[in-house]
């Protein structure tokens, strides 16, 4: 409390002073003093409650220090006092996204914000990340498309938008996107696996095996990916190579792809081979 009064002291002598307080919670949010920050901001709402930046800076530090009711309540208040500031509607929308997970909601908010700048990339995205996760696959193609017009190589936007038409079983569509993705970043791990496993639900199992091969370069401590690559090598016959990369999976997880390799129907052949015991015994000496 002493050095929370030493902090304040200088202003002490000007008790009207909204923006000495306002100025004292921007070098204090600098700092990384996000709880100091909070109290110059509540200070300056005393004497100015009609000031849209310091509710602004307000919510901005609640949402910080993971009070996200009171971060909504603040981004609102500020909302009501400049219905046409982009960042507020904009930062609220991710809140409601990214920490609360109420995507309806999250897009309300991104609208808004598109009404204050039309054009803006980041607003468009994320709401059609939130449509994608709300399950509304033609609404968010249609905001994908849209960010597109502003970025027509962006990795993000093309790789969720083979995830949104993965999901709505268009998956012709959807390797379409991945390689899209994968021309705008080609060394990266998840657009090769999601190729992979495109090509898997589409029976293309050779090209499939390729793609997670490439997703295995980038990371190839990812046991997903080795068991997915395994089952392709099985579903065309390859069973000693399906149990070379089974084997990589089993060592890197064997909680997870040693049971789920013993219910796996493609792996029926292998279950009585010598190098199944093999298998068994990493899961085992996982346990002991």
């Amino acid at each position: 409390m002493a050095a929370e009064r030493t902090m304040y002291r200088p202003l002490e002598c000007r008790p009207d002073s909204y923006q000495g307080w306002y100025q004292q919670g921007n070098i204090r949010w600098q700092a990384g003093n996000i709880d100091e920050a909070l109290l110059c901001y509540n200070r300056a709402l005393e004497y100015h409650p009609s000031d849209y930046w310091a509710w602004y800076r307000q919510a901005m530090a609640y949402e910080k220090l993971g009070c996200s009711d009171q971060a909504i309540a603040s981004y609102a208040q500020a909302c009501l006092l400049s219905p046409a500031n982009y960042w507020s509607w904009y930062d609220q929308g991710c809140l409601y996204m990214e920490q609360l997970e109420l995507y309806s909601q999250a897009i309300a908010c991104f609208e808004k914000a598109l009404e204050a700048h039309a054009d803006d990339y980041w607003a468009t995205y994320r709401m059609a990340e939130c449509w994608r996760k709300l399950g509304r696959y033609a609404q968010a193609i249609k905001a994908y498309d849209r960010s597109l017009e502003f970025r027509p190589n962006d990795y993000w936007c093309w790789y969720r938008r083979g995830d949104a038409l993965q999901a709505w079983d268009r998956l012709d569509e959807a390797l379409d996107n991945y390689d899209r993705a994968i021309d705008a970043k080609p060394i990266d791990f998840w657009a090769w696996y999601q190729r992979g496993k495109t090509l898997k639900s589409l029976g293309r199992y050779t090209e499939a095996i390729a793609a997670f091969r490439s997703a295995l370069v980038d990371n190839p401590d990812d046991s997903e990916a080795w068991y997915e690559q395994a089952c392709c090598y099985a579903k065309i016959g390859d069973y000693e190579a399906a149990l070379s990369g089974l084997s990589e999976a089993v060592l890197l997880d064997p909680e997870i792809c040693f049971p789920q390799a013993e219910d796996e129907p493609c792996f029926a052949p292998m279950w009585t081979m010598d190098r199944w015991a093999t298998l068994n015994q990493i899961y085992d000496n996982h346990h002991s």
